[in-house]
């Protein structure tokens, strides 16, 4: 199976949300020898508007932290055609049933309950960024059939 491509000049970018820093360092240990484009923010705030401004591929996104709870960003992130494109894998202590549904129904891609394995992180990257990649041909491919019909028609 192949890897997702980014362009060939600009690496995916991932955004790391999270209030603790143990858990940004641990974040930041773990994608150390990839080749994305790591930044990090401690609070939802400071999330939505890095997510506005620099727009990731995806987001590794607490729940609990201050100024906007993750499930916050998650639906801003779902509710703008600007962002929503934008995956989003939440990494959170939560574990209950009740808080993955409430995250899956905020608009979240994945769901990893701390601690996390680093194999299992860069496993659910690397597959949602697949997934992704695939939509965005889907997509062109869908415009460029649209094009030539339209060509046709007229």
């Amino acid at each position: 199976m192949s890897s997702p491509q980014a362009s060939e000049t600009k690496p995916f970018r991932v955004l790391l949300a999270d209030d603790n820093p143990h858990g940004l360092e641990l974040l930041e240990a773990y994608l150390a020898a990839t080749p994305y484009e790591i930044r990090t923010v401690n609070n939802g705030e400071s999330a939505l508007q890095a997510i506005r401004d620099w727009q990731p591929h995806i987001v590794l996104l607490d729940i609990m932290m201050p100024r906007l709870s993750g499930f916050e960003v998650c639906k801003c992130v779902r509710a703008d055609p600007q962002m929503r494109q934008t995956g989003v894998i939440v990494v959170s202590a939560l574990d209950q049933h009740s808080d993955i549904d409430k995250a899956v129904d905020a608009g979240a891609d994945d769901f990893l309950t701390k601690p996390i394995n680093q194999e299992d992180l860069l496993n659910r990257i690397r597959s949602l960024l697949e997934s992704r990649d695939g939509k965005d041909d889907i997509e062109r491919t869908l415009a460029y059939v649209q094009s030539v019909e339209s060509a046709i028609n007229h």
